[in-house]
């Protein structure tokens, strides 16, 4: 079984809650999640800056800081930056969610079984580049 730590960022506590209910905290059953919930772009850094970070699963709705903004923002300014998804609201918003340069992108309501599918390639994906 392997452990990943994942950042649920929203600045809403009911946007966190159903990231986590959606994933839950096996979602395989090899793969373990550890989560921490972030509601602004500073809590994100220090957790990254503090813990092994496999994902950040991102609120494009957040405010003031959108998810789709601290996703880009992210890929700038780190040179081996967390592995990102991005929820937004609507489909049509892919488009602009592909500037956000996020791995994955999800859409609300979460399906928890395509939820967990996704994260847990992402998650799978993520651990085989970092193993030596």
């Amino acid at each position: 079984m392997s452990t990943y730590s994942v950042i649920l960022y929203s600045d809403n506590p009911k946007t966190r809650a159903a990231m986590h209910g959606a994933l839950g905290d096996r979602p395989a059953d090899d793969v373990e999640i550890e989560y921490l919930e972030a509601s602004g772009y500073d809590e994100i850094i220090r957790y990254i800056d503090t813990f092994e970070i496999d994902l950040v699963l991102l609120d494009g709705e957040a405010q003031p800081a959108g998810g789709m903004g601290v996703s880009r923002q992210m890929q700038d300014e780190f040179e081996d930056p967390p592995t990102t998804c991005l929820v937004i609201k609507r489909a049509a918003d892919r488009w602009l969610a592909a500037w956000s340069r996020a791995d994955a992108v999800l859409v609300h309501p979460l399906d928890p079984l395509n939820t967990a599918s996704v994260i847990v390639d992402l998650l799978r994906a993520r651990r085989a580049l970092v193993k030596p």
